[in-house]
């Protein structure tokens, strides 16, 4: 590759950092708004909305974090959060494994079906959810009928990003440890998954971060002390309709979980996002 090419591919004009620049402003932009504002009172808001603190009031946080509806709000959140991430994970490497490693027929259309999934919004089936949630399943108001549905719709995702890793793995390595006597189960869970280690962060991440977030299938299904953080975030915002800089605050510390989550796991996700597209 001649070195103007390197340049070309390499490097970055203004062009390119300008827009960079955009994308990040308007991506931290809000969060670091949020943040900041917890730290002023209502009437620095009111006389400078996109001042600084000045000066800085804690009062706003403390309040919140000794409220003891935030806890159970983050306790909901993080036990349904958890759950699902371990429901996808599991089921999605399971999935994935054959439609990576075996031949069979209608492999490629199965596939296909995930895939596919990709493409159903999860309020198009929102209303049967909720009518097999809470009267088929009588799993209504819990966290296992918010976990269930949000790891079934995590699956499609989970299934295209890990197969890519499964389909890398040598095959010599099954076939050595087949004879070493090794079972097919054995290759899986000695072999498969620990080599698939950074595309099952990924995932699992993805899914944490997307139970996190979730809004519609827990506003239909749970009620008062099941209500996870962000229904917590829309009562607390209806409650304190006057108290934007607790609003602020509260809404800040809602999000910080998830955000430590995937700034700590960044890394780790651009590598399993990067083996997926090799693979």
């Amino acid at each position: 590759m001649s070195r103007q090419k390197m340049r070309t591919f390499g490097g970055g004009g203004p062009l390119v950092y300008a827009l960079a620049a955009v994308v990040v402003a308007l991506t931290l932009g809000p969060v670091l708004y949020g943040a900041l504002g917890g730290f002023r009172s209502n009437e620095q808001l009111a006389r400078d909305p996109a001042g600084l603190p000045d000066p800085w009031v804690t009062s706003n946080y403390t309040n919140v974090l000794s409220n003891e509806a935030f806890w159970r709000y983050a306790l909901n959140s993080s036990v349904i959060a958890v759950v699902t991430t371990v429901i996808a994970v599991l089921a999605g490497v399971m999935a994935a494994y054959p439609l990576a490693r075996y031949q069979f027929k209608l492999r490629e259309p199965l596939f296909m079906v995930f895939v596919l999934g990709l493409l159903f919004p999860a309020a198009v089936a929102i209303i049967p959810l909720f009518i097999l949630v809470t009267r088929n399943l009588e799993l209504g108001n819990s966290w296992w009928g918010v976990a269930l549905p949000q790891a079934a719709f995590a699956l499609p995702i989970t299934v295209v990003i890990l197969r890519p890793f499964l389909m890398a793995l040598p095959k010599e390595l099954e076939e050595a440890a087949m004879i070493d006597g090794a079972s097919r189960v054995g290759v899986f869970w000695r072999i498969a998954l620990p080599l698939s280690t950074p595309g099952l962060i990924t995932v699992g991440v993805l899914a944490f971060v997307g139970s996190w977030n979730a809004y519609l299938l827990p506003l239909l299904l749970l009620r008062e002390d099941m209500r996870t953080l962000p229904l917590g975030v829309a009562d607390y915002s209806t409650e304190h309709s006057a108290d934007t800089a607790g609003v602020l605050a509260f809404t800040s510390l809602a999000m910080i979980p998830a955000l430590i989550l995937f700034l700590a796991l960044q890394k780790r996700i651009v590598n399993g996002l990067q083996g997926a597209v090799k693979g």
